[in-house]
């Protein structure tokens, strides 16, 4: 895998300790040259606290969801890791449905939880 690779990652406020913890857990494969790592604002700024390089979108709520969509849409955005919070309803849905929904017109891998983001990671490292 020698080209440019954009994952964007995205958490729910109570989801965000647990994806800087799988951050943290995958940071050997996430960190490699070829990887551009993308957020939503808090998220990134919470990941970037670990000493992982994150390139900063608005909050989700602000439309930062909405920017990764757009970048999935625009080919730039390879992989979306998204840990949602099913147990909290959220006043920007619509934008989580359409960056859901452009995943899906686009091909683009989406993981909502932990264990089937760790499941695209694995398969990630074996592209090296």
């Amino acid at each position: 895998m020698t080209k440019k690779f954009e994952i964007a990652i995205i958490a729910h406020d109570g989801k965000k300790a647990d994806m800087v913890q799988f951050v943290n857990k995958n940071k050997a494969i996430l960190q490699a040259e070829n990887i551009t790592i993308i957020a939503t604002g808090t998220t990134g700024g919470k990941v970037a606290t670990i000493g992982i390089k994150v390139k900063k979108m608005l909050s989700g709520p602000l439309g930062g969801d909405a920017q990764i969509a757009a970048r999935v849409a625009e080919g730039k955005t390879k992989m979306v890791l998204f840990f949602k919070d099913p147990n909290s309803s959220h006043p920007h849905e619509p934008d989580i449905s359409m960056l859901i929904r452009i995943c899906d017109v686009h091909n683009v891998p989406l993981a909502t939880n932990e264990a089937t983001a760790q499941l695209l990671l694995y398969g990630l490292d074996e592209l090296k």
